[in-house]
């Protein structure tokens, strides 16, 4: 005789891909069914549930998950669908999850998801007990202990991989790479694979200290480090740049680039894809070199989409277990009335839940984002390991001297051209 099953668990995705979907899904699947639980998984993210559309479900079963962790992608999907734009939507998300029929609820995605989770969790009208499994090549969710995002380990190490082969032909053809790494608010996956692959330097918002940045700045620190490298003797190089600088271009700077016609995504966020950063870089800089009567030949190149669904490699593969199996054990363990509400965080093996309300960050009434400090020492040693312009190379006449014969400038002009970099002002 069949078990009756003591509760129904959903499980959706939100968001971008990452690495390790699949072995959050799968674990979080077998622990609730042998718990007795009956899972479904929702199709699409939010997109359905938000136009009360239940349809787009599957059941979920041992046989169907058990091997799925080796897989990249995911098997239910995703999308950006934003539940809390209006509050039609909002209301017509919380019924669909009460027609589901569900008790329990997982959400596996990034900051725009984790917040869906948080206002659907405090919703006066929500019954359904909300997990919700951060997932991010980004690596920007407030976790504590610099703890990783799940999928990260994964998308640097296959990044590192590819920017090593970048460098290599960088190196066999005398010509410089751009390269844009995916990294919309925070520059940790950038600054991950170019350190892990030596790139000659690695650009991130966060170096800046400001909210605004300018096209003029960016390409002065590039071309600082082409001009060193030069010095040096050499011709090749490539910079690693995040592409999350983009959104501290002002609207009015994006606007002057020929074609550009921004867009936005369902949670506000400027499609960064369009801007096509390394694009305005490598023309920027060439048309500075040409006015040197010089000729660099500059390759952009984005990755990102490259990384996002690519197979996990055994760090988020483990990790991904412990934290499916996680989810379950957390929302099968919250007392009698607590609806839940938090994000799950395994810290030394330990399950470590962080309230929704823990993880908001006051000002912007939205998910906190952990940036770059860049006063660690592990920044310093990225730091130290790029050629770059220092405050050394202006205070030394002789090494001032090579690079403004190499910028074809007297020392004093290149002093005032490139010194408010490391805080020199003429």
């Amino acid at each position: 005789m069949a078990k009756v099953p003591k509760g129904r668990l959903g499980i959706l995705v939100g968001g971008g891909p990452a690495p390790g979907i699949n072995g959050v899904i799968s674990a979080a699947t077998i622990e609730a069914i042998e718990n007795g639980l009956e899972v479904i998984g929702i199709l699409d993210g939010y997109k359905w549930l938000e136009q009360g559309d239940i349809t787009h479900i599957r059941p979920l079963a041992i046989e169907d998950v058990s091997r799925i962790h080796f897989e990249g992608g995911s098997i239910l999907r995703t999308s950006r669908a934003n539940p809390t734009k209006t509050p039609e939507r909002l209301k017509r998300t919380v019924e669909s999850l009460h027609q589901l029929g569900l008790d329990y609820l997982i959400t596996i995605g990034g900051d725009d998801t984790a917040y869906a989770a948080s206002v659907l969790a405090s919703h006066p009208d929500t019954r359904v007990k909300i997990a919700h499994v951060p997932k991010t090549i980004d690596n920007d969710l407030p976790l504590p202990g610099n703890i990783p995002t799940f999928g990260y380990q994964t998308a640097r190490h296959l990044g590192a991989q590819l920017v090593r082969n970048l460098m290599e032909d960088s190196r066999t053809t005398n010509r410089w790479y751009i390269v844009v790494s995916m990294g919309r608010k925070a520059g940790h996956l950038a600054l991950g694979i170019g350190k892990a692959a030596g790139a000659t330097l690695t650009v991130i918002a966060e170096e800046f200290g400001k909210k605004q940045i300018t096209i003029k700045e960016v390409c002065d620190v590039i071309e600082g480090s082409i001009i060193k490298r030069k010095a040096r003797g050499r011709d090749d190089g490539l910079c690693v740049i995040a592409e999350g600088i983009a959104e501290h271009f002002s609207k009015e700077e994006l606007a002057k680039i020929p074609g550009m016609v921004l867009e936005y995504d369902d949670f506000g966020n400027v499609r960064l894809a369009e801007v096509e950063l390394g694009k305005v870089l490598k023309l920027e800089l060439e048309r500075r070199f040409r006015e040197r009567n010089e000729k660099l030949q500059i390759v952009e190149i984005s990755i990102g989409y490259e990384l996002r669904s690519a197979p996990p490699i055994p760090f988020d593969q483990e990790y991904t277990r412990d934290l499916g199996y996680s989810a379950v054990r957390y929302l099968l363990n919250l007392p009698p009335g607590d609806k839940g509400g938090a994000l799950i965080c395994v810290d030394a093996g330990k399950l470590m839940p962080i309230r929704f309300e823990d993880m908001i960050d006051p000002a912007t009434g939205k998910t906190r984002v952990r940036m770059v400090d860049v006063t660690t020492e592990s920044y310093q040693v990225a730091r130290n390991y790029m050629i770059r312009l220092e405050r050394e190379d202006f205070e030394d006449p002789e090494q001032l001297a090579k690079l403004a014969a190499v910028a074809k400038m007297t020392p004093q002009e290149f002093t005032q051209r490139f010194g408010y970099l490391v805080g020199i002002h003429s």
